[in-house]
């Protein structure tokens, strides 16, 4: 049997060794939509909610196998037990967890003294060792087997406090309690049925099982004797439960201390100590030393295992059990997030309007006129700019000077105004033509929601701007989601963000409806294709504005959207402005 536990620990070696060159990508629970409350996590996000949502994590199914001895009255025999088992454990939060356990195993002992019926003064008070009655004694020997069910509280010590979004080192400690059964056999008679006699030559010396030498000599000598047939059965306590009359059932605790490594994200490896400990003083088949001597001391189990443990589910909707977890990622990654971004510093060092962020021309002398970067006006587009030009209106096709006068040799002919038109009405001619030709912007919306944030009015106002320029412009308004919810649900929440935008920019600038097509996609065109992560679902999120092209047409209203459900609402019930994460402050 001890070959067939070797193997064992063997296999379960080389399976985690194959193990852990397989990979699987994990979404991070702080920002991924692995929780028990999506929306909570959401709201979170958008700094709406304090708290994140707790992940949800996988079940941990484990095997295990090991050293299985008792310390009690015999001298057990190292190596000479074994335990195997199995154990399903789950987290409770980042530090405890909950473990169904079971073991089974068996341990054997040998004892080098010599132990008497009472006729001689000895402690085999029992009647099944009576046939020993007129003889010196007997050397103990036994083989117990033994099994428990147990419910284990684990406290995951190495969790409470790491640098890293994910532990590789797991240290731990648990307690239990649970049921135990433990049959005990004894080596008390020899082939012809008889007991061993004259056990008493077997030691040469009174002291010598007194030293590590003496005992082994011993063991050896009596191993040469007994037959190694655990014939008889040990005493049992009676009137205690049991199964059928015949299996002890008896209550067991368990502590246990261990460390465990994880391999990958779906394995780990663990070497674990676990004690058992029960009213049961029989489990090596001896109970006193002497006859006078009856006190009870309970003998103790102790089980030394090489632990596999299995993260099961599937990681696209579980993360890891959390005790493999850091409870502060969520905290740390927002904190590192705002590291990364720019301090707001509304410095303006030429005191042109334009903070220097945004400033592309830092030296403008004071009182320049500017445009929106900072950049000094040119208004006649002569080269000089206005704080230099003494012409700043400069008629356009005359070369200037260097203050910027334009070279004007006499008057002004009508040919000179008329040339002037033609090239002011051919650039804007060329401009009308261009209408086909404008890059129009999309815009993005939060999880779940329709309604246009105040970001990107400005973007709304271009496309607005482009239409009332080119008056025969038509513009396609197409609502897109991202992959989560049902396909049916993601079409009508797509075209609401798409009717959004229209009512928009029907509402708000007198776009006239008829030169607008409706189109909506749901989740089947992504921008990010195969999205995990947030930001991703973000970028898919959207509609995209762009210039009619022959192949679009309006979409009628799909089946659940109820009139009015595209209604444009508020980004915050608050009338005051509080900012946003994607302003970038």
């Amino acid at each position: 049997m001890t070959t067939k536990f070797n193997y064992l620990l063997l296999l379960m070696c080389l399976f985690a060794y194959n193990a852990n060159a397989q990979k699987e990508t994990i979404p991070n629970p702080a920002t991924g939509d692995t929780t028990t409350q999506s929306e909570q996590n959401s709201s979170w996000k958008m700094g709406k909610s304090s708290f994140s949502a707790k992940p949800k994590n996988a079940w941990e199914l484990g095997v295990h196998g090991g050293h299985f001895f008792v310390d009690g009255d015999v001298d057990t025999r190292l190596p000479g037990g074994y335990g195997v088992g199995i154990h399903l454990r789950k987290a409770i939060h980042y530090v405890f967890s909950i473990r169904g356990d079971f073991m089974y195993g068996q341990a054997r002992g040998l004892d080098p003294q010599m132990w008497s019926t009472p006729n001689q003064g000895g402690g085999l008070v029992e009647s099944v060792y009576a046939p020993y009655a007129n003889l010196n004694g007997w050397h103990p020997s036994y083989k117990t087997t033994y099994g428990y069910v147990a419910l284990q509280g684990v406290l995951n010590i190495g969790n409470i406090l790491f640098h890293k979004d994910r532990n590789k080192w797991n240290w731990y400690a648990s307690v239990g309690v649970g049921l135990s059964t433990n049959s005990t056999q004894l080596d008390l008679l020899g082939a012809d049925g008889l007991p061993y006699a004259n056990l008493g030559a077997v030691t040469t010396s009174p002291n010598e099982f007194d030293t590590k030498a003496g005992r082994n000599a011993i063991k050896d000598r009596l191993d040469a004797i007994y037959d190694g047939n655990y014939e008889t059965s040990s005493w049992k306590k009676a009137g205690i439960f049991r199964l059928g009359d015949e299996t002890n059932v008896g209550v067991v605790f368990t502590t246990s201390m261990g460390i465990s490594r994880k391999i990958n994200n779906r394995f780990n490896i663990g070497l674990e100590h676990q004690v058992m400990l029960s009213d049961n003083d029989a489990h090596d088949g001896i109970r006193f030393r002497t006859a006078l001597d009856q006190t009870n001391n309970s003998d103790i189990l102790h089980y030394t295992n090489l632990r596999l443990g299995i993260n099961l589910g599937n990681f696209d909707k579980v993360t890891e059990p959390l005790y493999w977890l850091n409870p502060l990622d969520g905290a740390m990654n927002d904190i590192a997030d705002l590291k990364q971004r720019p301090a707001l510093n509304i410095t303006d060092t030429d005191k042109d309007g334009i903070i220097d962020m945004l400033d592309q021309e830092l030296d403008t002398p004071e009182g320049a006129a500017v445009d929106t970067r900072g950049i000094a006006l040119d208004s006649d587009g002569d080269g000089i700019p206005d704080y230099k030009d003494k012409e700043p209106y400069s008629p356009p096709g005359y070369i200037v000077n260097k203050d910027g006068v334009a070279d004007v040799k006499c008057c002004i002919t009508m040919d000179d105004v008329n040339n002037a038109i033609e090239t002011r009405a051919g650039a804007m001619i060329k401009s009308k033509s261009d209408c086909g030709k404008w890059f129009l912007p999309m815009i993005h919306f939060d999880l779940d929601r329709s309604n246009i944030k105040p970001e990107f009015y400005g973007h709304l106002h271009h496309v607005a701007n482009v239409m009332k320029m080119c008056p025969s412009l038509c513009v396609t308004v197409q609502g897109h989601t991202d992959v989560r919810s049902s396909n049916n649900y993601n079409k009508v929440l797509s075209h609401n963000r798409a009717e959004n935008v229209v009512n928009y920019l029907v509402n708000t600038y007198g776009i006239d409806r008829s030169r607008i097509k409706l189109m909506y996609g749901g989740e089947e065109t992504p921008m990010v294709a195969k999205s995990t992560k947030d930001k991703e679902h973000y970028m898919n999120r959207r509609v995209e504005v762009r210039v009619c092209e022959p192949t679009d047409a309006e979409m009628s209203r799909p089946e659940g959207a109820a009139k009015g459900s595209a209604k444009s609402v508020k980004s915050t019930n608050s009338s005051r402005f509080i900012g946003n994460k994607n302003s970038g402050y």
